[in-house]
């Protein structure tokens, strides 16, 4: 991607923010509405009028595309995800448009408190197998007393395909498999409708193809929600590379649409990227929207509740 691209993408997120000045809660949501969030964020919020009401729902699930958001589920909540990415739509009609060939995480995330999340998965790109913790660090409040919500991101990663085939008799390091991406998530909920999101990332990759590529990648990420009613919500993401980057690779920009049915949150997305974590997304990608190699793709998420919360510990309620 150019940097014409970059600038427009921040131009159509910002020309939206004059429409959505101050930043607040979703209090004029329905309750089935709120449900999603309960899972997502599940400490309680302070009723007394002296203590700090944090902003929530700033996305409305652990993920913008293919990068993580600022939410965490809470705690004792699991999510199951799938992440399905068909092939690129200009293969034509001889690969269907794509649907031939996919690319597919199974991944699960786990709220051990309400600021850690950790998770992990296993993807068939480069059959990948990753894991991560994420911290919230800072979170939003009502009255910008915290304008933003802050958290760290730390990932690992093993690659169980050879990036090269070493001479016979000998060994292929384990070391060379391993992969690490550390990354800030910077968000702030503008209102109920437009939040954005920014995403400094470092990349480092423990064996690389040629001596001209660098190890370490570093890149910024954007990423934004635009929600249009209460089960609909448009999504974009970008990544830019900065500096050296791996032969041939491309900056990562995806376009999505998330929809919510109570528990349950679907998007709908095109990308240039074949992988989905971060390693695979940033330094990986190497197709380009201009050619027409985009990915048609989707995310599903399904929480369950693992560990009852102490308000229904007398409860009879048998979901629990």
């Amino acid at each position: 991607m150019s940097n014409q691209l970059l600038k427009t993408l921040f131009a159509c997120l910002f020309m939206m923010s004059p429409l959505v000045m101050k930043a607040q809660t979703d209090s004029t949501e329905t309750k089935e509405e709120q449900d999603l969030s309960t899972l997502l964020e599940s400490e309680d919020q302070a009723s007394d009028s002296g203590k700090k009401q944090y902003t929530t729902a700033t996305f409305k699930t652990t993920r913008i595309a293919n990068g993580h958001s600022i939410e965490n589920v809470g705690k004792g909540i699991l999510d199951f995800r799938i992440n399905h990415r068909f092939g690129s739509v200009d293969g034509g009609f001889k690969e269907f448009f794509g649907l031939d060939n996919a690319v597919t995480r199974i991944g699960f995330d786990y709220g051990i408190t309400d600021w850690l999340m950790v998770g992990i998965g296993r993807s068939t790109f480069m059959k990948e197998v990753d894991g991560f913790a994420k911290v919230r660090i800072l979170r939003q409040t009502d009255d910008n007393s915290m304008p933003v919500s802050l958290s760290y991101l730390g990932a690992a990663s093993v690659q169980g395909v050879k990036l090269l085939e070493n001479p016979a008799g000998t060994d292929y390091p384990f070391s060379n498999r391993l992969g690490y991406v550390n990354q800030l998530l910077i968000a702030r909920k503008f209102s109920s409708a437009f939040s954005f999101q920014l995403m400094p990332t470092h990349v480092h990759n423990n064996f690389v193809m040629y001596k001209d590529e660098p190890n370490d990648i570093f890149a910024l990420g954007a990423g934004g929600r635009l929600k249009l009613n209460k089960r609909l919500a448009l999504t974009a993401e970008y990544y830019y590379q900065l500096g050296d980057r791996m032969r041939d690779s491309r900056n990562s920009f995806t376009l999505g649409l998330d929809i919510e049915t109570g528990g349950h949150v679907f998007q709908l997305m095109f990308s240039n990227s074949t992988g989905v974590s971060e390693r695979s997304v940033i330094g990986g990608t190497t197709e380009r929207w201009e050619k027409g190699q985009v990915h048609f793709g989707f995310n599903i998420s399904r929480v369950f509740t693992v560990v009852r919360p102490k308000e229904f510990k007398d409860s009879r309620n048998k979901i629990w």
